[in-house]
């Protein structure tokens, strides 16, 4: 039996072949330890967190959780190829940023891509041409959002604080504050640079949600794929520009994976403070998490990988 389980998984590692190189690879690999979130060794940079160790909001799963089957159907469901990867955030997510003021009004937890730490020079690697970014998201139901909020799961951020393109879930911020939550709360929300939404789609339980967003660096356009579970990416939003991102180095940013919640306005603040979304606002200070897997970046020289093998190819 263990010849016959060896035979399998050999058959389908060879067959889940991806259409273009991968150039990172955040899928975490069962060698890969919570000692390595610690010390950011391996495909994630893990500083941008509150006051516990990186551990405390980031966990690995291990064989508990199955990810995407996506990347692995041929595979048996005892051999999946990568770990699920928890992320959450409590009351004392606060993050104090070098040189800055702790940002009160948020509570987060952010991965962000980087080779053993180093992700600087992986910028000028997954950020040129064309790239598409691979990120795969199920909801973690003990551990559930309050979609009074805003949330800002997946995006690239350059210096300037935008987002080449965004993943939203909850109620957008809005001073003053406007009907909570608001009606398309519980749906995904792909934002451009711009906060247009380009697609959107419900969150539901017990799925894995899975994305492609294809950037084209020059020509400053954005593409969206979309499935569930095991079926293959599917087309859901056509080429369609992003002019307001920049060109060029000031463009790029940091690829995060991240559960950043924004406040709700305190209307005992000041005008000012009710309008400064990072550092003041109504916080509740809840356990909250998602469940990612199937995070990867690949060139589009030869076309998108939509799915565990060759068929998948565009």
């Amino acid at each position: 039996m263990l010849g016959l389980l060896k035979l399998v998984y050999s058959t389908c590692l060879s067959a889940c072949v991806l259409a273009s190189p991968i150039i990172w690879d955040g899928r975490a690999p069962f060698n890969l330890t919570n000692a390595d979130l610690e010390t950011s060794t391996g495909p994630f940079l893990t500083v941008v967190k509150g006051s516990e160790n990186a551990t405390h909001y980031s966990h690995l799963l291990g064989h508990s959780e199955l990810p995407t089957p996506l990347w692995n159907e041929g595979l048996l469901p005892i051999l999946p190829r990568e770990q699920v990867i928890s992320v959450t955030i409590d009351n004392s997510s606060v993050f104090i940023p070098g040189g800055g003021p702790p940002q009160f009004g948020f509570r987060r937890t952010d991965l962000i891509a980087a080779v053993n730490g180093e992700h600087t020079e992986l910028l000028t690697r997954m950020e040129e041409n064309t790239t598409i970014f691979h990120f795969s998201i199920q909801k973690d139901d003990l551990r559930p959002l309050n979609y009074s909020h805003e949330y800002q799961i997946v995006f690239i951020e350059p210096n300037d604080g935008s987002h080449v393109f965004g993943i939203q879930l909850g109620s957008p911020f809005t001073d003053p504050t406007g009907p909570l939550p608001a009606p398309n709360a519980h749906s995904f929300k792909v934002l451009d640079h711009a906060l247009n939404v380009l697609f959107s789609t419900p969150f539901i339980s017990r799925t894995w949600h899975n994305f492609a967003v294809e950037v084209d660096w020059n020509a400053r356009t954005l593409a969206v794929w979309y499935s569930q579970d095991a079926e293959l990416l599917r087309l859901v939003k056509e080429t369609t520009p992003n002019p307001t991102a920049t060109t060029g180095p000031d463009g790029q940013g940091d690829f995060h994976i991240a559960l950043l919640k924004l406040p709700i306005v305190n209307p005992a603040d000041s005008p000012a403070d009710q309008g400064d979304v990072v550092h003041h606002g109504i916080q509740e200070g809840t356990t909250e998490g998602l469940l990612y897997s199937g995070v990867f970046v690949e060139s589009a020289a030869q076309g998108i990988s939509r799915g565990f093998d060759t068929r998948g190819r565009a």
